[in-house]
């Protein structure tokens, strides 16, 4: 799919899916009365997700698809320990998903827009399901908060600017991708160009207050130090020392110990279903 060491970033994407599980909740209520036999998560990372979609479809072949065997290895473990059914498979995104085979149900969050083609990606994606099965992915959104506006030193409006940051750095993502195609993200659109109906998309909230729990909060430091490393050259002098007193542990301003910090985000997850065959 591209260069990123998915691997070396395992318990940043465990403790990520744990952090945001109350939108992939929500999400999953979606799916209504939906009896799938059938469940594909591409892109499943370590597997959180797909060890939810194992316990709400206990009944289901559930299988979780990543380029990254340590991930999956990361997922078969999360499944013994939370005792639910779940099947691996190693397959890169989105060459590997034609010896996949159909599902009824498909999601993947959060993994199109690694893709330089991402209407490609998407056809896809549409070309796993079965008649009348669905497929949901992740795209977009609202950036994080964990901070108030004022933190007391350093300029205020730390998050606005790491939000640019990480707009530009985005946009150089998705250039320099092998294959890049310009497109409208209307993911609506994009999934009825790819053959679906009932396209919709639903926005969903993730609200951990403060005082953060010690899964949240460590999830907090872990993003802070991948943004301090990934925007070193985009941002000042003065935001990068505000970034590192943040992340003094042994600064009582610092994320570790402030007790002002928070997380308020929100996830859009977008739908279609593949139209019945006539007659059904």
């Amino acid at each position: 799919m591209n260069d990123f060491d998915w691997a070396a970033m395992a318990d940043m994407l465990e403790l990520e899916g744990e952090t945001h599980s109350p939108y992939v909740r929500q999400a999953f209520e979606e799916f209504g009365q939906l009896n799938p036999r059938r469940v594909l998560d591409i892109g499943s990372g370590p597997g959180v997700a797909a060890c939810r979609l194992a316990a709400l479809f206990p009944q289901a072949e559930v299988t979780a698809v990543d380029g990254s065997p340590e991930l999956l290895a990361r997922a078969e473990e999360r499944a013994d320990r939370l005792a639910v059914r779940l099947r691996t498979r190693v397959a890169e995104f989105p060459e590997g998903l034609a010896d996949l085979g159909p599902a009824d149900l498909v999601w993947s969050g959060q993994v199109v827009h690694h893709v330089g083609d991402q209407q490609g990606a998407l056809n896809r994606l549409a070309g796993l399901l079965e008649p009348g099965g669905v497929l949901a992915i992740v795209e977009g959104g609202l950036p994080p908060r964990w901070l108030p506006r004022d933190l007391g030193f350093g300029r205020p409006g730390l998050h606005a600017r790491l939000d640019v940051a990480m707009s530009e750095r985005f946009d150089r993502m998705r250039t320099e991708l092998p294959g890049s195609v310009a497109v409208v993200e209307d993911w609506p659109a994009m999934l009825r160009a790819a053959g679906l109906t009932d396209a919709r998309s639903r926005t969903f909230l993730v609200d951990h207050p403060a005082p953060l729990a010690d899964g949240p909060r460590r999830f907090a430091r872990q993003s802070l130090e991948r943004q301090r490393t990934v925007l070193a050259d985009l941002l000042d002098a003065e935001d990068l020392a505000t970034l590192d007193r943040l992340l003094d542990p042994a600064d009582p301003a610092g994320v570790d110990r402030r007790p002002d910090l928070f997380l308020l985000t929100a996830k859009t997850v977008h739908y279609g279903s593949r139209p019945e065959r006539d007659g059904d």
